[in-house]
């Protein structure tokens, strides 16, 4: 979420390019489990094309609004626990099944309510609010925190726990300005997010240096 229409259309756009950077890199790399990873700023970019048009709209009920929780909700609630599993080495992916139970349970309890509710949104100065009506909002949060972060923090790669502190940090600050309406920053997270993410798919991408053994010109 940013600011203004303008702001969401501009930061989505950039994150977006960001995402293309990251997929051509990781899609020339030897790892092909780091695309669904590396396409996590495609998704972020979109979504916040999309809030340009909820704000467009004032808010409402509308299909912007709709979609754009669909991403928010369970799309990303279950893609960041797929996703960091194909990425982690292998001694890690045992679990990581917790988070990724946790991605799959808040995914669907979050899809039923979707499907069953309507969400709205309301233009609140700087900031756009979205509501739900969740029963039991502290156990979906938490459920959605172990699948999104969680999943980072458990990854067994330095780079990814790196990022998922950065992420901790980064959402406890933009929520806190969020929530006093003072202004929304999730647009500058997201481009921060995105840019980081695209130096660990560099450095993922690099092919491995030889080893010289004793048949090798270098032994």
């Amino acid at each position: 979420m940013c600011w203004s229409a303008t702001a969401d259309l501009v930061a989505g756009v950039g994150v977006a390019a960001v995402g293309v950077a990251c997929v051509t890199r990781a899609a020339r790399g030897p790892r092909p489990g780091d695309l669904p990873l590396a396409a996590l700023p495609l998704l972020l970019g979109a979504h916040q094309i999309i809030e340009s048009e909820v704000w467009r709209n004032d808010g409402g009920t509308g299909p912007a609004t709709v979609t754009w929780a669909v991403i928010a909700m369970p799309l990303l609630a279950l893609w960041m626990p797929v996703a960091v599993l194909c990425a982690a080495p292998p001694s890690a992916r045992r679990r990581l099944l917790i988070p990724l139970a946790a991605g799959i349970a808040t995914a669907a309890a979050l899809s039923y309510y979707l499907a069953t509710r309507t969400v709205s949104a309301e233009i609140r100065g700087h900031t756009v609010g979205y509501s739900l009506g969740l029963p039991h909002p502290e156990v979906v949060v938490a459920g959605y925190l172990l699948a999104t972060v969680g999943a980072l923090l458990l990854s067994g790669d330095r780079g990814l726990v790196l990022f998922g502190v950065l992420v901790a940090v980064g959402a406890a600050v933009c929520l806190a300005l969020w929530e006093r309406e003072y202004i929304s920053t999730w647009c500058a997270f997201a481009a921060v997010c995105s840019v980081v993410l695209y130096f660990w798919v560099r450095r993922r991408s690099r092919p491995a240096p030889a080893r010289s053994g004793p048949g090798s010109p270098g032994a």
